[in-house]
């Protein structure tokens, strides 16, 4: 048999995240790092993954993607964005439109995680004094549902007191009961509408060879696009469940983000359409 050539080595390096767990080769023993200890030294060559590939229908055109190689970003599905209680709720934001996500992502996950593919829940998380967000930030936290300030913003309380707004270790910044954390699924958060501005999103995600990014969450226009765009910026092929996504803003401005997706940024696909794709044939009705 023909040895690989030089470019199909390089290929096969460059597949494998350095901290997959992947059987070390005859005569090796794997360090639990990526790379492997022989008896001549340390080899740094990391086996190639075997794809598995999943169609699914999509605009404007029909994607093969790899659920080795892809994640499911889910934005924001918080207690202080989701629950009547939470710091959403107190400012008179419509529960109806940040909750509408949950139903399909309770249909979607299970799938998903089964088939394979990484969930990462990119959630807002901001220090409890505060001091790398700039004025604009803080102001804009505390304008309300009316366009008022409600004299409320990250990291304070509201008059129901639920504890400070989004700040990691309290309950605004939990995801809803009706979407369980795997413990397998990553989480990551965020102190702007871009997860990946001053952050570790884009250094985790490669070191677990994530090539290919699914959006779902809220809000449609804001955390979701934010992140979107800028995993475009950096070389990630990038697809908004358009299903999984919502907003309160007016329908216009959710029409416009996912032309501007499908014509600049990456692929419009639904959830609907991947839970399809993700259930034995057997399976489906």
């Amino acid at each position: 048999m023909n040895a690989p050539k030089a470019s199909q080595r390089t290929k096969a390096r460059q597949s494998t995240p350095a901290n997959a767990q992947i059987a070390p080769n005859k005569g090796a023993t794997s360090t639990g790092t990526g790379w492997q200890a022989k008896a001549q030294g340390v080899s740094l060559l990391r086996p190639a993954r075997k794809p598995k590939p999943v169609w699914l229908q999509a605009r404007p055109q029909k994607l093969e993607i790899d659920l080795h190689a892809s994640a499911l970003v889910v934005v924001d599905m918080q207690n202080d964005f989701c629950h009547t209680e939470g710091w959403f709720g107190q400012k008179g934001v419509s529960m109806r439109a940040t909750r509408k996500p949950i139903p399909m992502l309770q249909k979607l996950l299970p799938l998903w995680r089964a088939a394979g593919g990484r969930v990462v829940w990119l959630n807002w998380g901001v220090r409890s004094d505060r001091l790398n967000l700039p004025a604009g930030v803080l102001f804009k936290a505390k304008v309300d549902a009316q366009g008022q300030l409600s004299g409320v913003g990250y990291a304070e309380s509201s008059p129901l007191d639920r504890g400070p707004s989004l700040v990691p270790g309290h309950w605004g910044a939990q995801v809803v009961d009706e979407l369980p954390v795997a413990a397998t699924d990553i989480t990551v958060f965020k102190h702007r509408l871009s997860g990946f501005h001053d952050n570790e999103l884009d250094s985790l995600l490669r070191q677990q060879g994530v090539q290919t990014l699914l959006f779902a969450g809220i809000n449609t226009d804001r955390c979701v696009f934010s992140s979107l765009q800028d995993a475009g910026f950096l070389g990630y092929d990038c697809i908004l469940l358009e299903d999984a996504c919502s907003t309160p803003s007016p329908a216009y401005v959710s029409r416009a983000i996912l032309f501007l997706v499908e014509k600049l940024h990456g692929f419009v696909a639904s959830a609907q359409a991947l839970t399809v794709s993700l259930t034995p044939k057997g399976a489906r009705s």
